[in-house]
């Protein structure tokens, strides 16, 4: 994704001596005149408001701010010297940045009480206008919640009854494989077997299909067309449309926040229906019998046909004891090995079914 920025906006810090809230740019408290340490946090205001300063913009940019390694002075990331001691800057450390502080508060914030006189006051002031004061920081304005009605789930009696369900076929799948996991042997003898061969005929016939302009085949003839989103993209692009998402401030580490959006690009493309010739089965040419010997269908075909898949099927009708068995080979090859009057050793589960035949010998 791209970050866009959307502009600047002031921080705040709080005096760990006396309590009281000063603009990030602010390098010493206005309440108590105590400098601000190195370690002091910056935090977004109740409302933030971008800022129209050309140069304080272009010292956020600029990068972090530093602080003297002899006095702790903060000092701006392009100073050589200490603005307090005049101390060496070389080595000094700069603040961290790079922070997510909050989503932008651009909303008003509700008026704050003093809490030593009650004036009611500007959620973006810092002192009473009445009596002078530190003010506790104000609580941005939340978002109205959407009422959601909730699910109220199901009965223990209807939970019961699934529950009881889902045993059932549980237990139902166990014994269904143990019982076709039991098997016993019987000889059974060829009374007969059976085949069919299909062969699928194709013919060229217009089919509507979908598909991104530039991949409509050149012989189709294309119905409409209508703009949709083929890709998405982190950098822009001609004609791409920008989708970002919530901006939210990030601490640049000047007391300035950097307030930015994470954009993507939604590039649009043709998506066209068409119709074209395709090859379609639309006959099926089949032969069947009664013997070892089977043929594949030969079905004449006009210009526009071609033979399509091909399918075979084998069956073969065993006697044991009075009882009848089917069991289906797998090839030709397997076929051709039972000759009517054969005996057979055949593999029977619980269910009647043939699971392997190997013969009597």
């Amino acid at each position: 994704m791209t970050k866009k920025t959307v502009g600047y906006v002031h921080l705040e810090w709080q005096c760990p001596a006396c309590g009281a809230r000063n603009k990030g740019v602010d390098k010493i408290c206005h309440s108590c005149s105590a400098a601000q340490p190195d370690d002091v946090q910056f935090e977004q205001v109740a409302q933030e408001t971008l800022i129209q300063d050309e140069q304080l913009i272009a010292q956020a940019k600029a990068g972090p701010d530093v602080h003297c390694p002899f006095c702790g002075t903060r000092n701006s990331s392009k100073a050589d010297q200490c603005s307090q001691c005049l101390a060496d800057l070389s080595e000094a450390k700069a603040r961290e940045a790079g922070q997510v502080v909050g989503a932008h508060q651009k909303n008003a914030a509700p008026d704050v009480a003093c809490s030593f006189c009650g004036t009611m006051n500007s959620a973006a002031a810092r002192h009473c206008v009445h009596c002078g004061a530190a003010l506790p920081k104000a609580a941005p304005e939340a978002a109205a919640k959407p009422q959601v009605k909730r699910a109220t789930g199901m009965s223990k009696t209807a939970r019961f009854v699934l529950f009881g369900l889902l045993g059932l076929v549980v237990v139902a799948c166990i014994a269904v494989m143990v019982l076709s996991s039991r098997t016993e042997e019987v000889v059974g003898e060829v009374q007969g077997v059976s085949w069919e061969y299909a062969v699928a005929i194709e013919a060229l016939m217009p089919v509507e299909d979908e598909e991104w302009r530039d991949r409509v085949p050149d012989d189709a003839d294309i119905l409409s067309c209508q703009q949709e989103v083929r890709r998405t993209q982190a950098n822009p692009a001609p004609g791409a449309v920008e989708v970002c998402g919530t901006p939210y401030t990030v601490d640049t580490g000047t007391g300035v926040g950097e307030v930015v959006q994470d954009c993507e690009y939604q590039v649009y493309d043709d998506y066209c229906t068409f119709t074209a010739l395709q090859w379609r089965e639309f006959d099926l040419a089949s032969l069947a019998g009664d013997d070892l010997d089977p043929d594949w269908p030969n079905p004449s075909l006009a210009q526009d046909q071609r033979l399509g898949e091909e399918t075979e099927t084998y069956e073969v009708i065993f006697d044991a004891d009075g009882r009848s068995y089917t069991y289906q080979p797998d090839d030709l090859n397997e076929f051709t090995q039972f000759e009517a009057g054969s005996r057979w050793i055949l593999e029977i589960n619980t269910f009647n079914a043939v699971r392997s035949v190997t013969p009597d010998r």
